[in-house]
């Protein structure tokens, strides 16, 4: 390491360690889901005709019903590849992949016998079974098979609903009625079981009927009578194996053993020919570093034309995605939940035996800091190239310099190797630092980063030494370094009296909050591969701008349901020229004082 920095100086208290990756033994079956980290979704069907959504749009009375079937004459599947399919997502590095058999919609992709059921075989204009020749691709890869099944068929004259304004019947007047369409799903089931032999089964729609209406017992033992270890998500009651947030990236770890997000590339499941609301494949990778550090996987939705084709967007995502996770494989599969926000601000993961730790870099810096480390690194690696970086631990901190490592263009991952499972302290106080120790640091960026932590962490160094110009500057205020002064008086507004911010779940960064907590301060350090991200903030946003020179600057808000109370992910993209060399600090003005979000994402039962 060319020059040695700073160890940031901690006071721990009880001397208890915990040790990663303690975990029961696993579930056999859960294994491989458990390991995947990635799964490619696939909303495909009749609402691709007309770019409508799927199921909803009728059901919202948007369209008519009778509007919304027309669509069958539209759905032709004329250039569908089954095989171009299965090799995209095979690419793309996932490791399972799960296909709407049928939607809310009651339009099955197969060639179903079960009583008054619709299906592209025998109702659409393409007159052929879809689903049968993905699944047979499907089981000629190494894919896992996942299919996605409705629950609710407001088409079928059986089930009770029709539309949110309409009802066909109640079932304690007609329970007979209701136990005919309960055979019905199940004879889908059946269906399904025996032609397809899933090895994961995605259910939707249970909010409209209780488990014991569901008979959903009666469904889980029929699935595993034709697979003892079939996977079966949570959307049926509560039974099954796994929990399943959508769209929004849960701001704390669920507290299911297994979890995953599904999650749109846009806005919208389905095709539809005028959304073009698409995040990048920057956002779409780190999105996955989320789930992984988190211990979840991705599901990431695809959404085919009614011809068979995927959108070109669709495709560049999936193949960054590739080239991501193939440069990157040991530390996406078979990862587990990493540390938190209190010992370093990078994601991170364990890897399967808990010896190593990966960090994922969104930035290009100078280097990382890990706190509260018992135990000492045998080596320090940047994953895909090999290189192997020097490191100082003392004090129970990692140092790791990165001055001279190629980093990659949307993440880069460091591999920290352990002879076994490290230690981390469980409890510590940060000790602020004296403005007199902080006078003597003579290199720039440790000054100004030690300046950062105090300021994040509510210890304001500059109270009542400064004013919120550097008009007024206390005389005894001189830093050994000339940068460090003229960094300072730059970002006084913040400085001289800020108060304690946010926690690492909401922002990948150091922080800090005016204080009248309308202002939210963010220290951005080097420089980032794509817009820096905010999770988990209610406020709507005022304006933003880049402190020390004004800047104004944009944002962008991805999955904020104008109908849902649950926030969107906030961007933030940074014009590289006004980047400041050391430390640069973005304003986010709230429309009130900040209100955050923490709970638990779930599944979406509206869609207005």
């Amino acid at each position: 390491m060319k020059n040695k920095l700073f160890a940031v100086l901690y006071c721990i208290i009880a001397l208890p360690t915990f040790a990663q990756n303690t975990l029961t033994k696993e579930s056999q079956k859960m294994e491989w889901f458990d390991d995947a980290k990635l799964g490619i979704f696939i909303h495909w069907g009749i609402y691709a005709v007309n770019g409508l959504s799927e199921s909803w749009s009728f059901f919202n009375n948007y369209t008519s019903h009778e509007n919304y079937l027309e669509q069958l004459n539209g759905f032709t599947g004329k250039n569908y590849n089954p095989q171009q399919w299965v090799k995209l997502i095979e690419e793309s590095g996932a490791k399972y992949t799960v296909i709407t058999s049928k939607h809310h919609d009651g339009i099955a992709l197969w060639d179903t016998k079960a009583e008054k059921g619709l299906s592209t075989a025998k109702d659409a204009v393409a007159k052929k079974d879809v689903l049968t020749p993905f699944i047979q691709a499907v089981k000629k890869s190494n894919l896992k098979t996942g299919i996605y099944f409705s629950l609710p068929d407001w088409s079928h004259p059986y089930y009770d609903i029709k539309t949110k304004t309409q009802k066909r019947y109640d079932l304690k007047q007609e329970p007979q009625r209701w136990g005919n369409f309960v055979d019905f799903y199940q004879t889908q089931l059946t269906e399904i079981s025996q032609q397809f032999k899933p090895d994961l089964l995605w259910f939707d729609g249970d909010w409209e009927h209780s488990s014991e209406e569901w008979k959903a017992e009666e469904s889980l033992n029929l699935l595993r009578k034709y697979n003892p270890n079939i996977i079966i998500n949570s959307r049926l009651n509560h039974h099954g194996d796994y929990e399943t947030p959508e769209q929004g990236i849960p701001v704390e770890r669920p507290k299911g053993r297994y979890w995953e997000l599904c999650y749109t590339m846009n806005d919208s499941w389905g095709y539809q020919h005028f959304d073009h609301n698409y995040k990048t494949p920057n956002m779409i990778v780190r999105t996955l570093v989320d789930c992984i550090s988190m211990g979840g996987n991705l599901l990431l939705d695809i959404g085919p034309k009614e011809d068979g084709t995927i959108p070109h967007e669709q495709i560049e995502i999936l193949k960054e995605l590739g080239r991501w996770t193939k440069k990157h494989t040991e530390a996406v599969y078979g990862t587990r939940a990493g540390i938190g926000s209190e010992y370093i601000f990078e994601k991170n993961a364990f890897s399967k035996d808990g010896k190593t730790l990966y960090i994922y870099l969104e930035n290009v810096k100078e280097q990382i800091v890990l706190s509260s480390l018992q135990s000492r690194p045998k080596s320090v690696k940047v994953v895909g190239s090999g290189e192997k970086l020097t490191f100082d631990f003392t004090q129970q901190t990692l140092l790791v310099g990165l001055e001279d490592i190629t980093f990659d263009p949307t993440v880069t991952v460091l591999a920290v190797e352990f002879e076994e499972k490290p230690t981390f302290n469980l409890k510590r106080i940060i000790v602020p630092t004296d403005l007199k120790f902080v006078h003597t640091i003579a290199h720039p960026y440790a000054g100004i980063k030690e300046i950062v932590r105090n300021t994040s962490i509510g210890a304001n160094l500059f109270k009542g030494k400064l004013n919120d110009d550097a008009s007024e500057i206390d005389k005894d205020i001189h830093f050994a370094s000339e940068t460090v002064n003229q960094w300072v008086k730059k970002h006084a507004e913040v400085l001289y009296d800020a108060k304690k911010g946010i926690d690492g779940n909401h922002y990948n960064g150091y922080s800090a909050l005016s204080p009248d907590r309308q202002t939210l301060y963010l220290f951005v350090e080097g420089k980032p591969t794509g817009p820096i991200a905010l999770k988990g903030i209610k406020n709507a946003i005022s304006r933003i701008r880049i402190v020390g020179e004004g800047s104004m600057i944009g944002h962008q808000i991805f999955n904020k349901l104008y109908w849902s109370d649950r926030p969107g992910i906030i961007y933030i993209d940074i014009p590289e020229n006004r980047l400041d060399k050391h430390m640069t600090v973005i304003a986010v003005l709230l429309d009130k004082p900040i209100e955050l979000h923490k709970e638990e994402v779930k599944a979406i039962e509206s869609n207005l």
